[in-house]
């Protein structure tokens, strides 16, 4: 029961109560108040770098040309809480009620790995090819968007890699056919449904921060672990990233922000070996990661982009934003 407890820790999580009760607290505020204060919102430049949110604006949203939507795109009034994908729902209404709510937008919510047809705003997009009509915005954060506090060493962390995750697909299961039991890897899956043989029980953020390498495998699409994992003091260990999220994993450079993994993971060992012997390289690159991460954490800063993203989805898709 102890063991069971332990792994229930919210150490390292976001607040989950905070979260739900601020969401619903927006909702019960009239629209028309926030609308109100748009234009003082995007008049927001305080220790800002223009030219920098300009291009992260432009990162997200790379639409050029003007596009109409289909005249069935529901506005954003129609835009409603439903049972499933809550987190979504307000991640998207924390900005969305800025604007009028006679405006129409796509959202397309969940684990995006195709670029619809129609522009269209997501949590996910293909890295590769023409992603224009993926417009990016910051969902599922309560999930994907937290960092840690880790106080723990690199230098006295075990030589090891640590992953604990859902294994559904093949990529994450030809890893763990690889490399379970193996004596450099603490690694498996937490669910037992297919596979049992690869089931471990689960291990908390903290636990996993005893550990020099921590793997950072693509699920349905990207890592959701990279992140915290990119906050720690402990490397990130992948393949090179094929999905983006807010994250901007696209703009990830291997072994200066994560170490490089091969596609077949075949260069493994070596790579642990490597970084174990040179430890400045190590502490550069997790050094680098503290910096991509750090862009992040201004909350103002990242309002304004998230606003100023909408505003251009809306005016490139032929519908001007009237203060």
């Amino acid at each position: 029961m102890f063991a069971k407890l332990k792994n229930l820790s919210i150490k390292h999580q976001n607040n989950k109560a905070w979260y739900y009760l601020l969401n619903n607290l927006r909702r019960i505020f009239p629209s028309f108040l926030f609308r109100h204060r748009l234009k003082s919102k995007l008049n927001y430049s305080a220790g800002c770098d223009p030219e920098y949110i300009q291009r992260r604006v432009n990162y997200y949203n790379r639409l050029e040309t003007a596009t109409k939507l289909p005249a069935t795109t529901p506005s954003l009034s129609e835009l409603k809480l439903g049972k499933s994908l809550k987190v979504y729902y307000f991640d998207s209404y924390e900005y969305s009620r800025y604007f009028d709510p006679t405006l129409r937008a796509a959202f397309i919510f969940g684990d995006m790995i195709h670029v619809p047809d129609v522009p269209a705003l997501v949590k996910s997009r293909p890295i590769k090819g023409d992603n224009s009509n993926s417009v990016v915005l910051k969902l599922a954060k309560l999930r994907h968007f937290r960092y840690v506090k880790d106080v723990k060493e690199f230098q006295n962390k075990k030589p090891m890699l640590i992953f604990r995750g859902l294994v559904y697909q093949p990529h994450r299961l030809r890893f763990l056919e690889m490399y379970f039991n193996h004596p450099l890897c603490n690694i498996g899956q937490i669910n037992n449904d297919v596979n049992p043989q690869y089931s471990v029980s689960k291990m908390t953020v903290d636990k996993h921060l005893d550990y020099k390498f921590i793997l950072c495998l693509e699920g349905n699409d990207v890592a959701s672990n990279l992140k915290w994992v990119m906050s720690s003091n402990s490397l990130a260990v992948m393949p090179k990233p094929t999905y983006e999220t807010w994250f901007m994993e696209g703009l990830l450079i291997p072994n200066f922000h994560y170490v490089l993994l091969k596609d077949d993971y075949s260069d493994l060992e070596e790579r642990m070996s490597y970084y174990c012997q040179h430890p400045d390289e190590a502490l550069a690159i997790i050094n680098n990661a503290h910096q991509f991460v750090n862009q992040f954490r201004n909350k103002q800063q990242e309002d304004l982009i998230s606003l100023l993203v909408l505003k251009k989805y809306f005016e490139k898709t032929g519908q001007p934003v009237i203060f």
